[in-house]
């Protein structure tokens, strides 16, 4: 059975797991590396986890059996508090075509309803095209703005929001 659990400090070691082997297995959906962040300290990452409050920030686990699955965590905007920023999105292989990238999103929705955030907003990478797809089938739709994706210059990152009622 596929459990969803909160980040939170008790769990900054299995953040660290989880993050690092996202950043490992799928480099490009994220604005960070694996080759930066295997260089942070626990206390770094009992930071990182401690932050994820629930207030303005929270993340979530999806577990089975103690094997990580999936990983997502959503801060509120600091200019604008009725917009919430999904990062750190990832499903394990394992996971994947099982809805728990779905159940991941549904508890990021539930947690921003209950903080009257009322727009999601993340990035997706244009090459990630199992991505954009994956969260258009949940809804969210593409805005038209891009940036350019840190990594590689040739790459952009794609807007996308979906509202939190939805």
């Amino acid at each position: 059975m596929i459990t969803l659990v909160r980040i939170e400090a008790q769990s900054a070691q299995t953040y660290k797991a989880i993050r690092l082997a996202a950043l490992k297995q799928d480099p490009l959906s994220f604005g960070s590396t694996y080759e930066r962040e295997v260089l942070l300290s626990d206390k770094d990452w009992l930071t990182r986890a401690s932050s994820l409050d629930g207030e303005n920030r929270v993340g979530f686990f999806a577990l089975e059996d103690e094997q990580a699955l999936g990983l997502v965590a959503c801060f509120r905007d600091s200019e604008d508090p009725a917009v919430g920023e999904v990062i750190s999105m990832w499903v394990a292989p394992a996971g994947r075509r099982r809805g728990v990238g779905s159940d991941l999103l549904k508890a990021i929705r539930h947690w921003a309803q209950e903080r009257r955030i009322q727009t999601i907003r993340l990035l997706v990478t244009s090459l990630n095209t199992a991505g954009i797809c994956f969260y258009e089938r949940n809804g969210f739709v593409r805005t038209g703005k891009t940036v350019p994706y840190p990594h590689t210059p040739d790459t952009v990152e794609i807007e996308m929001i979906l509202s939190a009622d939805a």
